[in-house]
């Protein structure tokens, strides 16, 4: 070992960080893995630059682990905006094509989740990382290049609108892993006929880890700090 690398973290550790707004989850990743000093970090499972919420991050040898902890299930909340659509399903982009929402009814709303609940097909957005011809859509979709995706087989275990503020729509859905939070926003607003947006999202849970138990990135980064220094480790300048 050299003097600046660190057994604790080399050796494998799962980090559990409640990713900030607007940070990529690369971001955090090179973040993290500036701070440890080594090469071995990665992430199990990306979240949207403008999603919070749980980001499991594996050092040295446990990130032979991603794959197993990307497979588990997860949970989100977070608000679809009805009355709009945007080109990226999600603030990324502007709203476009407004539509009347004010028929909207409860009523109605608890009778087009039903579609949306249980093994379903789902057309992932094409501003995503999804390759196609080796890359990925979100590129060529920016260069105005035609996007054809074919959908794909989800689960979505629990899918429930817990509060309605219309033309908010606050929900909390279970699904496995492979689901767009963001398709299901379009897609669930084109079911009820005046189109959705996904307008804010949180990773709240990934298998049995929860966003409680995670540290923010700051107190992620001190905690780091502390081991290297409680193994005597020197970083190099």
């Amino acid at each position: 070992m050299k003097p600046s690398e660190s057994l604790f973290f080399s050796e494998g550790q799962v980090l559990l960080v409640d990713k900030p707004i607007e940070w990529t989850s690369h971001d955090v990743v090179a973040k993290v893995r500036n701070t440890i000093k080594i090469k071995k970090v990665g992430h199990a499972g990306t979240l949207d630059p403008l999603a919070t919420g749980m980001l499991i991050l594996c050092t040295g040898k446990f990130t032979k682990r991603i794959n197993e902890y990307m497979a588990r299930e997860k949970e989100y909340t977070g608000t679809f905006t009805l009355g709009a659509v945007t080109p990226t399903y999600d603030l990324e982009s502007e709203p476009i094509d407004q539509k009347d929402f004010s028929f909207i009814t409860g009523e109605l709303i608890q009778k087009a989740l039903p579609a949306f609940t249980g093994t379903i097909q789902q057309v992932p957005p094409i501003h995503s990382a999804v390759k196609q011809a080796g890359k990925p859509v979100y590129i060529l979709a920016r260069k105005g290049k035609d996007v054809v995706l074919e959908p794909r087989t989800i689960t979505i275990k629990e899918f429930e609108i817990t509060s309605i503020d219309l033309p908010v729509l606050h929900f909390r859905v279970v699904c496995t892993t492979g689901t767009y939070i963001r398709s299901l926003a379009h897609d669930f607003g084109q079911a009820l006929g005046c189109g959705a947006y996904l307008s804010s999202l949180c990773r709240t849970r990934i298998g049995e880890f929860t966003l409680e138990q995670a540290k923010s990135l700051p107190e992620t980064l001190e905690w780091i700090r502390h081991i290297k220094a409680s193994e005597g480790v020197v970083d190099s300048k």
